[in-house]
């Protein structure tokens, strides 16, 4: 069975497991901390970066979290998530980007330092300033989501998606730590509420990170 390297509130590594679980894909977690890295860790992947995957009867290991589900949109069948005509695929690819690497460093990245990193790591308040630009930011993609939303069934057109996914991913993280408000973006938040309603979403809202309570509402699927 694969072994996925993960930590809770790690954006990328929720992207691999929804990705996983649409194909039916087995694993089991093995919890990591990128500050604080297991030996097999670094043997797998010397970045040291989550996720990662280890088949160990394959001595196969895989890294980075859109080579890792491009790998299993190549060899698994089921439920294909980059998908349609190659300008379909690559407007699929262009929005995973965009989530991936702008939502990620305008909005879960600040504020997983501030709320995450500072507390569990560093022992230090969190900045409210830099909060408060995290919360800007956000709105500006939710704005985004909701003209996408408004224009077409699902974000990258009229099939779900793994842009789908890779937004719902980094919108969780920031959900769960209380970033998003969702005022004014009623697009977007009936799209995520699908998303969160699917089978493969209801383990990532059971869980928790240690040290860094969730937002009250973060568990309701109609919240």
């Amino acid at each position: 069975m694969w072994q996925l390297f993960a930590f809770p509130l790690c954006p990328f590594s929720r992207k691999v497991r929804l990705a996983l679980s649409e194909k039916g894909v087995a694993y089991e977690i093995l919890r990591e901390h990128p500050w604080d890295p297991s030996d097999l860790f670094g043997h797998v992947n010397h970045a040291r970066r989550t996720p990662a995957l280890w088949l160990e009867e394959k001595n196969l290991a895989l890294a980075d979290s859109q080579a890792i589900c491009e790998y299993f949109e190549e060899t698994v069948e089921r439920s294909p998530l980059i998908l349609g005509t190659a300008a379909a695929r690559a407007e699929i690819r262009r929005l995973v980007a965009l989530f991936d690497e702008v939502l990620f460093a305008d909005v879960v990245s600040p504020l997983l330092h501030e709320k995450m990193t500072k507390r569990i790591v560093l022992r230090q308040p969190p900045d409210s300033q830099a909060l408060r630009q995290a919360m800007r930011a956000a709105h500006e993609h939710l704005d985004y989501i909701d003209w996408l939303v408004d224009t077409r069934r699902w974000l990258a057109g009229a099939q779900l998606s793994l842009a789908d996914f890779a937004a719902a991913a980094q919108l969780s993280v920031a959900d769960y730590l209380g970033g998003l408000d969702w005022t004014g973006h009623d697009g977007a938040h009936g799209w995520y509420r699908v998303i969160k309603s699917r089978p493969s979403f209801r383990p990532l809202l059971l869980e928790k990170m240690e040290g860094v309570p969730g937002a009250s509402h973060y568990a309701d699927v109609n919240a």
